[in-house]
């Protein structure tokens, strides 16, 4: 753990200007509106990137670049930009650290690009809203940041706004993310004639209070001066409650309390420091800390705490690659190893063609140097090489460990691809995605737009692991999925500004699922003759219920060479194609694990191709008698209301099918929270707007397929243009 300056590590390259130990790789995450683009404006003019603070609500943000991220005030694509600051005071005081910053969308049709930037990132900072608390996306999130074990701060915005309570919202992420969240500042606040004034903050580490100067609109003027009397009981009780839980965390750190109690020790400022950033890197201790940023306040502190408390890529533990798929190895961060790294995400730029993000892991990535991408077995050679300034860019000639960058000039490359020196041939684990729920048709308006159709569509899919296309083999319909409406609007949008497509879009269609309700067993056989050599293929499996979320899993459990393990593969292959078309109404079966426990061949008639079929038919056979059921998707929505219209809209979603899962009043606002089918939720906002008169909003996320009512099932049933046929999604 790096505690001081001067200690630079070997696996630096000499010619590195910037050393690892003074690298940090972070995220902004939140809930949609939390605030996140704004900070990220606000850090880029502190540390002199940028000279004029950009707005999100005037369409001037540097990290919202894009024409529909501008004209709808929202973030959409996760833009990456680099920094650098230097703390006052501390371990790293007076030490120029580059900060990789990427700005991630709150919004939950795009969770994708918050899934693969915390893939790559070594810490994050989860923007919370100091009115709202923890919002839907914000757990999601959470849950995101946990998967990847991705060290974090919380910064809570809007600390300005009325109704606004710091300590309510450390205490909801305590309760409902089960963070050990600690402030490490707290608020100033004084009651003004209509409101609460936020005026700065209390460094409860140094116990030096910040005050801003109202008249420095910046926020760069601030005053560092004693605890103000009235506030100096609350910060000794937050700072002995901070101490406390920092000794239970680090082991060596409630060593030196013991000592301090026994008078043989004095705890310093250091020492404080340096346990709340081992803490934090080992994933046992939440810093919070309070802010306005649309105010300008806080921001530095928040700068000072990513310095000083989130790690290195040095600080973190290797990761993991896996050589010939099985044998797993060690990818540590030095300069001087052999080179490796991610594809987390592909753009398409106008001028520079496809642009692929990549994070070096290990070794140096240089400028016309050949690579091997191990899931294609090809070589790629690296052209050029940038580093991305939002939407501007730098050319560099080398990229070392830890370095996020972007490559031109690689062809067949999709995200979560590893690329790596040509003799090494390590794959890393990609950011997984979760499926779409939601398609639609799609149809060029000319024959003339028909082929930019296809090359639109294809570029979009390539750089969205959430964007799918498909063919409807029965109307020859062109299919788009995605994660929601708004997700599929952009993707249309895109088309028409960036590819200059005419199109006409369909109505969505639901991605509805099929699973079994009990176990059952299969039997499929492949039989032919036909006066030469025939096909014969004879498969015996098993099928049970899986956990949720797992899909479909296949075990291979024949012993004895019953099936000859050349066919073992083909049969899998033909019970994972099954499980493509249900037999309910044709939609993928999930959540079913399948055993294959004997079959027979021929010694001259067997095949790879009668084994697949023998699979498939194993399948459907076992399906049919496994009691199946019809899947819709289910939203965990989240509506905040004005109390008048709170039973109006209760109401408006029992009659949705929805389930209330609790109600909360904060001043006048009531925010519920409810299940509610997928399906029942095309024109929400235009109704929510009516049914408030325009006060109302809402936010919703994917939470769990669950079975239809068997009324409304039989009508899917019915409309499903061919029972067990392929279907799109």
């Amino acid at each position: 753990m790096i505690s001081a300056a001067g200690k630079i590590s070997q696996a630096n390259s000499p010619d590195r200007k910037i050393p690892l130990e003074y690298t940090r790789n972070i995220g902004i995450a939140a809930h949609i509106d939390a605030g996140k683009t704004t900070t990220t404006e606000r850090i880029l003019f502190y540390a002199g990137v940028v000279h004029k603070m950009g707005e999100v609500h005037e369409g001037t943000a540097v990290t919202d670049w894009m024409e529909q991220e501008r004209e709808r005030g929202i973030t959409i694509t996760s833009a990456a930009i680099s920094c650098n600051w230097s703390t006052s005071e501390g371990p790293f005081a007076d030490i120029q650290q580059q900060i990789n910053i990427i700005d991630t969308p709150g919004h939950v049709d795009f969770t994708a690009e918050v899934e693969r930037s915390l893939r790559v990132l070594d810490g994050a900072v989860g923007v919370f809203c100091a009115v709202a608390g923890v919002q839907p996306q914000s757990e999601t999130v959470w849950r995101q940041m946990d998967k990847y074990s991705v060290p974090r701060i919380c910064f809570i915005n809007k600390m300005d706004r009325t109704g606004a309570d710091f300590f309510s919202a450390v205490d909801d992420i305590r309760n409902k993310l089960g963070g050990n969240a600690h402030p490490i500042y707290i608020p100033i606040e004084e009651t003004g004639k209509d409101e609460v004034e936020f005026k700065g903050l209390i460094n409860l580490v140094s116990m030096r209070a910040h005050i801003y100067d109202e008249s420095d609109v910046s926020g760069v003027k601030f005053d560092t001066t004693e605890i103000p009397d009235a506030f100096k009981e609350t910060a000794e009780k937050y700072r002995n409650a901070l101490i406390e839980s920092l000794g239970n965390s680090d082991e060596s750190f409630g060593d030196k309390l013991l000592q301090e109690m026994e008078n043989k020790y004095e705890v310093t400022e250091a020492d404080i420091k340096q346990a709340i950033r081992k803490a934090t890197v080992a994933l046992k201790f939440v810093a919070v800390m309070p802010g306005s940023s649309f105010k300008n306040k806080g921001v530095q502190m928040l700068l000072d705490a990513i310095v000083d408390y989130l790690p290195s890529p040095l600080d973190l533990p290797p990761m993991k690659g896996y050589v010939d798929e099985d044998k797993e190895v060690e990818i540590r961060a030095d300069d001087r190893d052999k080179m490796a790294g991610l594809v987390f995400k592909l753009m398409t730029d106008s001028y520079a063609g496809k642009l692929v993000f990549f994070r070096v892991y290990s070794g140096v990535l240089k400028k016309g140097m050949a690579v091997l991408n191990p899931r294609t077995r090809r070589t790629e050679w690296i052209r050029r090489l940038l580093v991305m300034k939002a939407n501007t860019r730098e050319d560099i000639d080398v990229a070392y460990a830890g370095d996020i960058c972007a490559i031109i000039g690689a062809k067949d490359l999709t995200t979560g691809d590893t690329l790596c020196d040509r003799d090494m041939n390590v794959l890393m684990e990609p950011p997984s995605f979760p499926d779409p729920v939601i398609a639609m048709s799609i149809e060029p308006n000319s024959k003339a737009d028909q082929e930019k159709l296809s090359l639109g569509l294809s570029r979009l899919s390539e750089e969205d692991p959430t964007f799918v296309v498909s063919t409807n083999h029965e109307t020859g319909q062109t299919i788009i999925s995605g994660m929601g409406e708004l997700h599929l609007d952009i993707i249309r949008d895109r088309l028409f500004r960036e590819f200059k497509v005419g199109a006409e879009a369909g109505k969505p269609e639901i991605a509805f699922r099929e699973t079994i309700t009990q176990p059952a067993d299969g039997e499929g056989k492949f039989i032919r003759q036909s006066g030469g050599r025939g096909q014969y293929g004879h498969a015996v499996l098993k099928i049970e219920s899986n956990e949720k979320g797992k899909g479909i899993e296949v075990e291979n459990e024949i012993v004895g060479g019953v099936i000859p393990k050349e066919y073992i593969k083909p049969t899998i292959s033909g019970i994972e194609e099954a499980a493509n078309n249900g037999t309910i109404a044709g939609y993928p079966v999930i959540d079913v694990k399948v055993r294959l426990v004997d079959g027979s061949f021929h010694e001259v008639d067997s095949s790879e191709m009668a084994f697949k079929m023998a699979g498939i038919f194993a399948f459907k056979d076992a399906m049919a008698k496994a009691s199946p059921i019809l899947l819709e998707p289910v939203m965990d929505v989240e509506v905040v209301t004005p109390e008048e219209y709170q039973g109006d809209i209760i109401g408006d979603l029992n009659r949705r099918r929805g389930r209330i899962q609790n109600m909360e009043t904060k001043i006048k606002l009531t925010t519920i929270r409810a299940y509610v089918p997928l399906s029942t939720m095309f024109g929400y906002a235009t109704d929510l707007r009516s049914l408030s008169k325009g006060r109302a909003s809402y936010t919703m996320e994917p939470h769990q397929f669950e079975q239809i009512p068997a009324n409304i099932a039989q009508s899917i049933i019915e409309a499903s243009p061919h029972v067990g046929t392929a279907r799109t999604i």
